[in-house]
């Protein structure tokens, strides 16, 4: 009896123990806080926290310490770790729960969506020694004033946030703080004066910000300091010499910043220095010899500068040195042979400079050369026999020099090639390449050489060739490679005026090909129906060969061809009907004797069939037309004018818009031109008035209907349209026309870039509609900005107005042919190009360069460049740059130069993230 007394009292002081530890569990602090921290966020992933609850079996004091991203201290007391990095968490930041957390070490919740204002309350964690809110998108001003009381924190990464207002200004007091990160969260105003009373900050990056004014020379104070990022921001002035006090740096990047003046001097006591980034500035002056002193540099970037002078030969005690990029300046001289000694050196870009001589024989034989661009400088000479020795090679551009000499033996066993242009040169001699050697090679262009010997037949063993150009070396000679279309990757393969001879090769397995340029050869065979297997096909052209048979039907199945050229060939027969050869003008198919139908003139016999199918035809229009005169006869008393409406105008007839331009019943007089009208419905419409001349009625009406159905988000609609025998009012959407013009907003407002991209998109995309998807295509005729309308001042919009009118006046007044019509609109189509051109420039400098293809012709494109940048914001030099380039080709003076508007806007679409290097 008395052990069953002792059992039961056991087993009830088993239960209050029980109780007491679950009260302990349910009761403790720092476990609640996290429990409430999971409730108020959004766990986008349903399932990130799970194992955040209570579970009976765990017996820790602080039942959190076994969670997913917990970590405590060695007897499980108190949290110390709390890390949700990577997490997809979103929602505000609950500062206030962190009260509880007096012994946290560690903080990070990077990588995830949080939002709002960065709570002050996380200030308070005193022991706090890592705070990481990076990859966020906090708002507001980041908190001032509290951080002071962190007096533990080694690291603050708030790198890639939403933040505003000006850099935290108490951050130095934090004597223990070695890592900061304020990268690209938005911050404004300049870099405080202060940052240069940090004690122990070793890495700074304020990259990536919106700060301006002048970098302080107090930065040069921090002596621990080993990692300075500051670039990509719009600061005025010049780089302060005093950086080059700090003695144990090895890593500075100050580019994209809006620099000028010239490189310090001072930086050659940076003895420790591994990379200096400062491309894309304003540097000029020479570099300094003393640079030459920084024998730890590994890498070197100055390019995209206005540098001038020759590579310092001190150059040559860089014996580290890995990649020297002196790309985009105004450099002039040899390249030392110094810098062919370099042990290290893998990569060289010095392209775009006014280099000149030959370069040193023994580059590439004593270092790993990786990458070689020297394109487009005055080099002259042979290409180094040992350049592609040290067998690591796989990319080298020497375009748009004065080389000469063969390419063999040279780059005879360059096998580890993947990319290679050698285009604008005087290279002679047969093309050393044995494609089963290249197994990588996608891109070569050897055009504008004096190459002879012919395209090496096994090319078909380059299986991920994607691009090959060899035009223009008038004496290459040889057939084609009869396997050529079947490489798996091929995309564009150009060999125009090269001489070549033999039969044109069989399409087959060609579903990758873009672009076929064979013009000006001796290419003899026909175009067989296989054709068709070649789905992306964009553009062929077979002009000036010898080729015989029909033109393929099976042509008009390439869904993507828009440019074809088979003139001064000898085909014969009928062209084929369907819409696709009509659209390409009668210029893709005139030199060819024999070939008729259109767009060429009709075929002179027909088949019997034919004819009685014409003649049917002839009869069935004789009857209808007899019809509709006897109908107009009869209907003549109801009045003369008729209406043709457009999708998105209500059904009016055309007494009602007649009426309502006055309240007479006689026909309108308008005064001028152009006038608006306000419909019975109350839609207001604008009216264009135009004065029919002569027999041309019925062209304008059918231009008119033509543009009536282009329908397109960058035009503006043509309603509709009512006319008698004499005149024809149009009538436009008056919403876009009563808006603003794009002439006019340049004059009031400064756009940003963002803007300014959408529009001349916009622009480029209604032209590009106009020109490529119409048939015929439309002409605008009078590309600029007061006809760049907008329909309110918050998208931004462009539509094109008064498009086709200029085209369709010259029909009226009988400027213009049946016979000249497709070289009219080819000749349009030419000055909307360069018309869009122009307008591109006005808007990039915000209407201060108008005519600009009378102004660019004498005025070197890096003045232009640098205007252009002025009136944009920083940090979008690349794409600016892009852009302006996508602008000269529109406006340059030889027409086969310019784009056509698909390849404009196919290029400005390529502007997004583009790359600095080739």
């Amino acid at each position: 009896m008395e052990s069953k007394c002792k059992l039961y009292a056991y087993f009830h002081l088993f239960l209050f123990f029980t109780s007491l530890l679950l009260q302990a569990q349910a009761a403790d602090p720092q476990t609640d806080s996290l429990l409430t921290l999971k409730s108020k966020l959004t766990d986008n992933n349903s399932n990130t926290l799970q194992d955040w609850s209570i579970n009976n079996s765990n017996t820790k004091p602080v039942p959190s310490c076994s969670w997913s991203g917990i970590r405590c201290n060695q007897n499980s007391t108190s949290v110390i770790s709390i890390n949700l990095s990577s997490k997809s968490l979103s929602g505000t930041f609950p500062g206030p729960l962190f009260s509880v957390f007096t012994d946290l070490l560690e903080l990070n919740i990077s990588d995830n969506s949080f939002s709002g204002e960065f709570p002050p309350e996380i200030f308070n964690l005193t022991s706090l020694r890592s705070l990481d809110i990076s990859l966020n998108n906090f708002s507001g001003p980041f908190p001032n004033g509290g951080v002071s009381s962190l007096k533990n924190l080694v690291l603050l990464d708030a790198l890639s946030n939403s933040f505003t207002g000006s850099l935290p200004t108490d951050l130095p007091l934090l004597e223990n703080l070695k890592v900061l990160n304020l990268a690209g969260s938005y911050f404004t105003g300049s870099i405080p004066s202060g940052y240069g009373s940090f004690k122990n900050l070793e890495f700074l990056h304020l990259g990536g910000n919106l700060l301006s004014g002048n970098i302080p020379r107090e930065l040069g104070d921090v002596r621990t300091m080993t990692h300075m990022e500051i670039g990509y921001n719009s600061y005025q002035g010049v780089i302060p010499w005093q950086l080059g006090y700090l003695s144990e740096l090895k890593y500075l990047d100050i580019a994209g910043a809006n620099l000028s003046g010239f490189l310090p001097k001072h930086f050659s006591n940076l003895t420790k220095l591994e990379s200096l980034f400062l491309f894309r500035n304003h540097l000029s002056g020479e570099i300094p010899w003393e640079l030459g002193n920084i024998t730890s540099l590994v890498n070197l970037d100055l390019s995209d500068n206005h540098l001038s002078g020759t590579i310092p030969e001190s150059f040559a005690e860089l014996k580290s040195l890995k990649l020297l990029s002196l790309m985009y300046n105004e450099m002039s001289g040899t390249l030392p042979e110094g810098i062919a000694q370099l042990p290290s050196l893998d990569t060289l870009f010095i392209w775009n400079n006014y280099f000149s001589g030959s370069l040193p024989k023994s580059l590439g034989m004593n270092s790993r050369l990786r990458w070689v661009d020297v394109s487009t400088n005055s080099f002259q000479g042979e290409i180094p026999l040992g350049i592609c020795s040290r067998g690591a090679l796989y990319k080298l551009m020497l375009f748009s020099n004065n080389f000469t000499g063969s390419l063999s033996p040279s780059l005879t066993n360059c096998s580890t090639l993947v990319r290679i242009r050698l285009e604008d040169n005087a290279f002679s001699g047969v093309i050393p390449f044995s494609f089963s050697q290249l197994p990588d090679i996608s891109y070569i262009d050897l055009s504008r050489n004096k190459l002879t010997g012919g395209i090496p037949q096994d090319i078909s063993k380059a299986t991920k060739l994607d691009y090959f150009n060899i035009s223009h070396n008038p004496e290459l000679r040889g057939k084609l490679p009869h396997e050529i279309w079947s490489l798996p990757r091929l995309r564009n393969f150009s060999a125009s005026s090269c001489s070549l001879s033999g039969p044109l090769p069989v399409f087959h397995s060609c579903k990758s090909v873009t672009v076929i340029e064979l013009s000006n050869n001796n290419v003899s065979g026909t175009i067989t129906p296989s054709v068709s297997s070649c789905h992306s096909l964009y553009k062929m052209d077979l002009a000036g060969n010898i080729i015989a048979g029909g033109v393929p039907e099976t042509l008009s199945k390439l869904p993507h061809l828009k440019v074809l050229d088979l003139s001064d060939n000898s085909l014969a027969g009928s062209i084929p009907s369907d819409k696709v050869f009509r659209s390409m003008g009668k210029q893709a198919y005139e030199g060819n004797a024999n070939l008729c139908g259109l767009p060429l003139k009709p075929c002179a016999a027909y088949s019997s069939r034919k004819l009685v199918s014409v003649l049917v035809a002839c009869l069935v229009v004789i009857i209808v037309a007899g019809t509709l005169g006897l109908f107009y006869v009869h209907h003549r008393s109801q009045g003369r004018w008729k209406m043709v409406s457009f999708s998105g105008l209500p059904h009016f007839t055309a007494d009602d818009v007649l009426r309502s331009f006055e309240p007479s019943e006689e026909p309108p007089q308008v005064s001028s031109s152009v006038c608006k009208a306000v419909l019975p419905t109350g839609i207001t419409v604008t009216v264009r008035k135009i004065e029919l001349q002569g027999k041309k009625r019925g062209v304008v009406l059918n231009v008119l209907t033509q543009m009536g159905n282009a329908r397109h988000v960058n035009l503006v609609r043509l309603l509709g349209f009512c006319y008698n025998n004499h005149l024809v009012y149009v009538l436009y959407d008056n919403n876009l026309h009563t808006g603003t013009t794009l002439a006019e907003k340049m004059r009031t407002k400064k756009r940003d870039w963002v803007t300014k991209k959408r529009i001349i998109n916009g622009v480029a995309k209604g032209l590009c509609f106009l020109h490529h998807e119409c048939y015929p295509p439309i002409p605008h005729g009078d590309v600029k900005s007061s006809n760049v309308l907008f329909n309110d001042d918050k998208n931004m919009e462009p539509c094109l107005g008064e498009f086709g009118s200029k085209y369709m006046l010259h029909l009226n007044k009988g400027l213009v042919s049946s016979d000249q019509m497709n070289d009219v609109i080819r000749a349009e189509k030419q000055k909307d190009i360069y018309s869009f051109g122009e307008l591109v420039l006005e808007i990039l400098t915000n209407g201060k360069l108008r005519d600009a293809g009378r102004v660019v012709d004498n005025k070197p494109k890096d003045v232009l460049l640098r205007e252009v940048y002025a009136e944009n914001e920083n940090g979008f030099e690349q794409e600016v740059k892009r852009v302006v380039e996508v602008a000269l080709l529109c406006i340059s003076s030889n027409q086969s130069d310019r784009p056509c508007m698909e390849d404009a806007l196919r290029s400005l679409s390529e502007t997004h993230g583009s790359n600095r290097l080739k």
